[in-house]
């Protein structure tokens, strides 16, 4: 047994990313023996061990780890100067580990092969095909937003708690895994954030802990964006971590729900997506498409701009270049515009199926 393992522990942070950059060369390989071999048991053990709990471990995880690290930055700092060497051996011993359980606990999702690929989709697609797409979503929309509120002109206002919207979410995957057999969705981990209002500060709806596998759901937002962006966050816990894709597939978990008022959330979260894209391809052509969109889908949509625009601050451009940065650093080279791809994900596949 080695008497001081934290050297070794330290400068194992090269082959482990030596490692994680040659294993990322190796789609298929990922594909087959991680994100459908490996990781769904990770993920069901996880989901298990800290799904039952009814708050959020990995949050209290995370706010007692940022105290241990200040605290020890605090404790060590004479160090730094007395003794170099073994502050930076802690230090980098620490980010292996962290490293290491990353990865192996989820991350290596990101180096997978693309869901478009796994669904035969093209990756690309013309604006006419995105019109096209469009102006379905529009119609089905407008269907629905009218099913529900018998008048075009009202908002759609949700009748359930938030959590009662995060206890329906499964139903949605349960419709999909007759399809998709790999969307079994089984154990539920899916929380409110104890961390709610500064992820609102940051410009973040949710998100998942690769530690512990809880999805979490900033417990703030509009219930509206509740089921889609609770569906965004079990996509990544089923390992989907590429944005663009769990957008699709949280969208299409939406859409396939039971409940109406899943639907209206999914088919409007892929509309908002497409008239974005038809806007930056040719804002004339939107003003013309839009125009045939319900008011009462416009109010919800301006809902949740207006609770976004309350919480704008100084840090948030920061911390969302901050996570820019983390995603293109984990294979997303587009950053946060990868979460706008889920329209070709959306073009095509409902150019295949039926709305």
């Amino acid at each position: 047994m080695l008497k001081h393992p934290k050297p070794y522990l330290a400068f194992a942070i090269i082959p482990l990313y030596v490692i994680v950059k040659a294993l990322s060369r190796f789609p298929e390989f990922i594909e087959t023996y991680y994100s459908n071999g490996i990781y769904p048991i990770i993920s069901k053990v996880l989901r298990y061990v800290f799904g039952w709990l009814p708050f959020s471990f990995g949050d209290i995880f995370y706010a007692l780890a940022i105290i241990y690290i200040f605290r020890w930055f605090i404790i060590n700092k004479q160090r730094l100067r007395k003794n170099t060497k073994q502050w930076f051996i802690d230090v980098f011993s620490t980010i292996s580990v962290i490293y290491s359980a990353f990865h192996v606990f989820w991350a290596l999702n990101y180096y997978r092969k693309p869901l478009h690929t796994n669904l035969h989709l093209d990756a690309d697609y013309t604006t006419e095909q995105l019109v096209s797409v469009s102006k379905k979503l529009i119609e089905k929309s407008n269907s629905i937003q009218f099913d529900i509120t018998k008048n075009d002109t009202l908002k759609v206002v949700f009748p359930y708690s938030k959590r009662d919207i995060l206890n329906l979410i499964p139903k949605g995957y349960d419709v999909l895994k007759e399809t998709y057999p790999h969307l079994e969705y089984k154990p539920i981990s899916i929380k409110k954030s104890l961390f709610s209002l500064p992820l609102t500060y940051m410009g973040f709806s949710g998100y998942l802990n690769p530690l512990t596998n809880e999805a979490q759901v900033d417990g703030l937002i509009p219930s509206y964006k509740f089921p889609t962006t609770a569906s965004h966050e079990v996509a990544h816990q089923l390992g989907y971590a590429a944005e663009n894709e769990a957008n699709f597939i949280g969208s299409l978990a939406a859409i396939n729900h039971p409940d109406i008022y899943f639907k209206y959330s999914g088919y409007t979260f892929a509309l908002r997506h497409c008239l974005n894209e038809v806007y930056l391809r040719d804002p004339e052509l939107y003003i013309c498409i839009a125009e045939n969109i319900n008011i009462g889908i416009l109010k919800n949509y301006k809902e949740v701009q207006l609770f976004w625009d309350s919480y704008k601050n100084p840090t948030e451009p920061l911390f969302k270049k901050t996570y820019n940065s983390y995603l293109q650093a984990n294979n997303q080279k587009d950053g946060m515009k990868s979460y706008s791809y889920v329209v070709a994900l959306v073009v095509n596949y409902f150019e295949k199926h039926d709305l």
